[in-house]
């Protein structure tokens, strides 16, 4: 006899799951899954999805024709906001756009007609603003810093680039603020005994070599290329293919790069010439030969330091360089030339076996008759000068003292407009006299200088002593250098040359290159103007908001009362939860279907309410229509909240001295 209730059904066993059917593939669960996802979408919209979206659309429409109107449009606040957006277009962009179309070549250059100058910018001390600018700044405002900085730089280039479109670029030096900091991967990364870090950073090393090493270097690297490098490209690119020969060059470093002197570290020096190239170089630019000379590797052979120990590896390859350099700018003035007359580029030779004291070789002589083009001087510190010399009108800091009457030279000593001759930590103001002498005596023939490093505008002549070579000191491009308006040099070089013998077509004494000051918009004036714009709109607001009801002036904000569908009654979501009486002396009466109603007080219409009491009545039409009645009710003063139950929606409305309570069944 079987047992009572005895079923062959055994309950859940936790092992049910491994007994699964395993006979579907994943794309079947896949597709199972949104099938399943397609039925539940097509069954939220046919309950409730229509009747949202058919809300909002009725709720954007409504709200679009209160606010598309004239005087909507025309309000005094939103006048202001138009005028804000004009101010900040201004601040971030057309400043930039104005300031670098006001030194465009053509108003200021002034050669020939029909010359077509060969076109050089000049850039000092973009010094990328790193952790080592200012690490005693908390976390928030380094960061922001390093932004602000990076887009003024980004969009002062990318003007230069896109409105002057420079033939040829030249960086002068302190590429990065802090690269001299960051611990190298290989080497012996540590400070000579003679140049210790100063107390103000000494509790800042720790940090910086655990945090910022190689790879934080690397990532300043790409820093530098993407606002730097890339608009470059980008330009070139734009410009297609054409006969003009750009050129940019990076390799010329700074004491922010490397350091100064003998507190060179080797390891430092190397990481950087890696990625930059070699800092001593020359190039040969619209028939001018451009010498780039690494001035702080070379101070470390005239440093008090460089007499206890050897300090060769820092400064010996500048040496070689110097000394070789006037043979080495004759050998690129022929390449140029050979280039010029359309030759075969020198150092291809025929294949052919001869005997070594019989061979011959197409080899040009470069001797004392070799053609020479003017020499331009390229170094990050600027070349001596006696303290107190005059920087001239343009440099920024301080200008000129106003010399005494009848006096038409400049005051000299001239201390608060002149580059102050000291040094420090890691910097000198300026060479050594006797460095910046053989500096030139073995450059030769320099025309003109140009230098870094000071920040500000500096114009100068030299002593005879340095061949009365004319300087100037480049305005750095970064607006956290100390001067209200950063700016770069435009350089114009005319130079025509006869291809075949390299023989200047100009007449003898005639100049071959113009320069041109380009001034950048200061960052705190535009500052200072949002601040004092935003002033001005609180207190026009405020003044507005207080004589709104003196005058009648109509307010801004829309009233509550009139606006329409997004009134709670039309909330896509609940606004407010029913209250369920437990009693049933409280229950609503059954009402048919399609509609019902709760008499509070007194009676009402069927669709209007008053006295003492109010009935609402709903009806739902298929298609969405259910809620004509209650806006009738609600342009009489009702005022309703729905709610869903299920696939009920229930309906409270409020008019005149009473209540009403609706419920819609679905009628689908």
């Amino acid at each position: 006899m079987a047992r009572p209730y005895n079923t062959p059904y055994k309950g859940y066993s936790p092992s049910y799951r491994d007994h699964r059917d395993h006979s579907t593939s994943p794309l079947d669960d896949l597709r199972a899954l949104v099938a399943e996802s397609l039925r539940s979408l097509l069954r939220f919209w046919r309950e409730r999805g229509r009747h949202m979206t058919y809300a909002a659309i009725v709720s954007l429409g409504h709200r679009l024709r209160q606010n598309l109107t004239y005087n909507r449009l025309l309000s005094f606040p939103h006048l202001l906001v138009a005028v804000w957006v004009v101010v900040m277009l201004w601040g971030e962009r057309w400043a930039f756009h104005s300031k670098v179309e006001d030194c465009h070549w053509s108003n200021w250059e002034n050669w020939p007609p029909g010359a077509e100058p060969h076109r050089v910018a000049l850039v000092a001390d973009p010094q990328l603003i790193d952790p080592h600018s200012y690490p005693g700044r908390p976390w928030p405002i380094n960061p922001l810093t390093m932004q602000i900085t990076d887009n003024y730089l980004r969009r002062s280039y990318n003007q230069l680039q896109w409105q002057l479109s420079p033939d040829s670029i030249f960086f002068l030096g302190d590429l990065f603020d802090g690269g001299r900091e960051w611990k190298t991967q290989r080497g012996v990364f540590k400070d000579p005994e003679w140049g210790p870090h100063p107390k103000s950073e000494q509790k800042y090393l720790k940090k910086w070599h655990k945090t910022y090493g190689e790879f934080y270097w690397l990532k300043e690297y790409a820093r530098f290329g993407d606002i730097f490098l890339r608009p470059w490209v980008e330009a070139g690119t734009a410009i297609g293919a054409t006969s003009k020969r750009r050129k940019i060059v990076t390799s010329l470093p700074g004491n922010h790069d490397l350091g100064f002197g003998s507190e060179i570290k080797i390891p430092v020096k190397e990481r950087f010439e890696t990625y930059f190239g070699e800092g001593n170089r020359i190039d040969v630019v619209g028939n001018h030969t451009f010498v780039s000379v690494d001035t702080v590797s070379m101070s470390a052979a005239s440093s008090v330091e460089a007499k206890d120990h050897d300090l060769r590896p820092i400064y010996k390859p500048v040496e070689h360089f110097l000394n070789a350099a006037k043979v080495e700018k004759q050998k690129a003035v022929e390449r140029e030339l050979r280039f010029l007359r359309g030759e075969v580029p020198e150092g291809q030779f025929k294949h052919r076996i001869q005997e070594l004291n019989k061979a011959t070789f197409d080899k040009p002589s470069f001797g004392d008759g070799a053609p020479e083009l003017p020499t331009i001087l390229l170094t990050h510190v600027p070349l001596y000068r006696p303290p107190g010399t005059p920087c001239g009108p343009l440099r920024e800091r301080w200008p000129p003292t106003k010399p005494p009457e009848g006096q038409t030279d400049p005051v000299v000593p001239d201390d608060r407009n002149a580059i102050s001759v000291s040094r420090g930590y890691q910097y000198q103001n300026v060479l050594e006299p006797n460095d910046s002498a053989q500096l030139i005596q073995k450059v030769g023939n320099v025309v003109h200088a140009f230098s870094g490093d000071d920040h500000d505008y500096c114009a100068v002549t030299h002593s005879d002593a340095q061949a009365n070579v004319p300087e100037i000191t480049v305005k750095s491009i970064n607006m956290a250098m100390g001067v209200a308006k950063p700016g770069f040099l435009l350089v114009s070089l005319y130079n025509p040359i006869d291809p075949a013998t390299g023989k200047p077509l100009l007449a003898t004494g005639k100049p071959t290159l113009q320069t041109h000051l380009c001034l950048l918009p200061s960052q705190l004036a535009t500052y200072l103007r949002y601040a004092t714009f935003a002033v001005i709109s609180v207190a026009v607001l405020a003044v507005r908001a207080f004589l709104v009801p003196l005058l009648g002036l109509k307010p801004f904000a829309l009233d509550p009362a009139n606006v329409g569908p997004l009134t709670p009654s039309r909330s896509l979501l609940p606004v407010f939860k029913a209250k369920i009486e437990d009693y049933d002396e409280y229950a609503l009466p059954p009402q048919p279907r399609g509609f019902s109603a709760s008499h509070n007080g007194g009676g009402g219409g069927g669709g209007g309410g008053g006295g003492n009491g109010a009935t609402a009545r709903v009806v739902q039409v298929p298609g969405g229509a259910w809620a004509w009645e209650a806006q009738e009710l609600w342009e009489w003063g009702w005022e309703w909240e729905w709610e869903w139950v299920g696939s009920r929606k229930v309906g409270l409305g409020r008019g005149g001295q009473g209540e009403g309570a609706a419920e819609d069944r679905d009628c689908e």
